[in-house]
């Protein structure tokens, strides 16, 4: 007898209920019950009313495998219709990675890496830190992971700079409705708090894993919130006595936006962009596992095969990374403010 017959007894749903379980098919977590000799006598003595409990007394109740069904038949119910409005959307954003990946991997070497040094002084304006990026990616080449190395940083260059054009004008319209702040942040909410692992999951049903904007719009998604936070605070903390200087001087609310509230803001909104570079490297090295290139596969193969010495290697080369392009950031961040302070 299960422990909830008396209370549909009571209510006097016994003949709506059908008077015991259902007949659907046992789970596999009952059937390596039965299989193990475990008896339901052995659960817990008053049980919570979940799905499945209730189910053991009343045969029309759902179970939560049902529940769960009905979410997935759902989905795929209305994957062509998604599939028909995202797939032109997000379509460059396939060809952008594949462009960026092919771009990286035919530039040779006695190129690339001159030029990566040259961004690194153009952007930091240190020595320093110029030396530890040249001497790194030498460091990566040196022990033939200069391909995966490129290739991971070719997404994220793509990623990052996708979601600095789409977050700074949404932390500017942010900035300017509290009521559209009010809307957007719990969207932000739900976007930092979800595992990185749940942002692939609708990403499989909806494009094949051959396709790089599954692992692109993911990158996206999971990097974004930084900019759009930091953009949106940076600009609200403008000190309204120099807006109100710029009303009196006759400025309309564009010149207001680029003469007076973005250069004020732009520390706030450089440090939304050093979150957003780091963010994207963490998930290029999740996204492996639907087909990103780069260090990323190195360290899967490492796990799936216990290959030890290949899963650290490709690891100090994503530390190498993060730290070169940490270092760069934050250095350019410097400059901002050095620039902003000294005016």
């Amino acid at each position: 007898m299960a422990f909830y017959d008396g209370v549909f007894k009571a209510l006097g749903l016994e003949d709506w209920c059908g008077g015991g379980a259902s007949d659907a098919p046992l789970s596999m977590a009952d059937l390596l019950a039965q299989s193990n000799g475990d008896d339901a006598a052995s659960g817990p003595a008053f049980p919570f009313p979940s799905l499945d409990n209730l189910n053991e007394s009343c045969g029309n109740l759902s179970q939560t495998r049902d529940l769960t069904k009905g979410i997935e038949d759902g989905f795929l119910a209305a994957k062509p219709a998604l599939k028909t409005v995202l797939d032109p959307i997000t379509q460059p954003l396939s060809w952008m990675l594949d462009g960026a990946l092919w771009l990286f991997a035919a530039v040779p070497w006695f190129i690339m890496i001159p030029i990566l040094i040259g961004v690194a002084w153009w952007a930091s304006r240190s020595i320093a830190v110029t030396i530890f990026v040249g001497f790194s990616i030498l460091l990566l080449a040196f022990v033939d992971h200069y391909d995966v190395a490129m290739q991971t940083l070719s997404i994220i260059f793509v990623c990052t700079g996708i979601s600095i054009l789409l977050g700074v004008p949404i932390g500017i319209a942010m900035s300017k409705s509290d009521r559209l702040q009010r809307a957007i942040v719990p969207v932000l909410d739900l976007l930092q708090t979800l595992p990185t692992f749940v942002y692939l999951i609708p990403l499989i049903f909806l494009f094949s894993v051959t396709e790089s904007k599954l692992y692109g719009i993911a990158i996206i998604l999971y990097a974004i919130v930084p900019v759009v936070r930091l953009t949106d605070l940076g600009i609200r903390l403008v000190d309204q006595d120099v807006i109100e200087a710029a009303n009196a001087f006759g400025m309309n609310s564009n010149q207001k936006l680029l003469k007076v509230e973005l250069p004020l803001a732009l520390p706030n909104i450089m440090a939304g962009v050093n979150q957003t570079i780091m963010m994207s490297l963490a998930m290029v090295v999740i996204a492996s596992l639907v087909s990103a290139p780069g260090l990323g596969v190195n360290v899967l193969r490492g796990i799936r095969n216990l290959e030890l010495g290949v899963g650290i290697v490709a690891g100090i080369g994503i530390v190498l990374l993060a730290v070169i392009l940490d270092r760069v950031s934050k250095a350019a961040l410097g400059r901002v403010d050095m620039t902003r302070k000294s005016h």
